[in-house]
């Protein structure tokens, strides 16, 4: 809740392929599950909510039709996010395929998966740092490398002391 629409969806977008584990290939289906819950706490920075349209076209001659971001948010909350996260994912067969429909986006915080995600086991993912730092981690600790990288540098600073 209350974590921008952009930030989140690098975030999502990156577990969705599979980039945090070792075993990583972007030729292949690696990615998890992912289960986004109250989408409609969402937010943008600035002026997006009345700046930024949502365009589709119906089909038909003169079809064009746009909405803006707020408009949007009142009616498909879960459209907004969803439309963020595969606007970051190549247009292929494996996002089609295997990547989309592994996404589960709900409006509120109800879902039918709480057998597979019970309440007191899920924590959600953490805010994104503003800047970079060696202990940041896509809410999966077992997979961040950068803690070992982290401890061998200040090993060898204290060595050399």
């Amino acid at each position: 809740s209350n974590q921008t629409v952009g930030r989140l969806a690098g975030q999502i977008a990156q577990i969705l392929k599979g980039k945090h584990k070792p075993t990583f290939r972007p030729n292949k289906d690696m990615g998890d599950h992912v289960v986004v819950i109250n989408a409609e706490k969402v937010h943008f920075s600035g002026n997006k909510w009345k700046d930024k349209l949502y365009r589709w076209h119906t089909g038909y001659p003169g079809g064009l039709k746009s909405r803006p971001a707020k408009d949007m948010l009142d009616r498909k909350p879960e459209e907004v996010l969803k439309k963020a996260i595969l606007g970051m994912l190549k247009r292929n067969n494996l996002r089609h395929q295997s990547i989309e429909p592994r996404l589960r986006i709900y409006a509120g915080p109800e879902h039918p998966h709480t057998a597979q995600l019970p309440l007191e086991t899920t924590k959600p993912l953490p805010s994104p740092p503003r800047a970079k730092s060696g202990d940041f981690h896509f809410g999966l600790e077992s997979y961040n490398s950068q803690k070992t990288v982290g401890q061998s540098t200040s090993k060898r600073n204290d060595k050399q002391s």
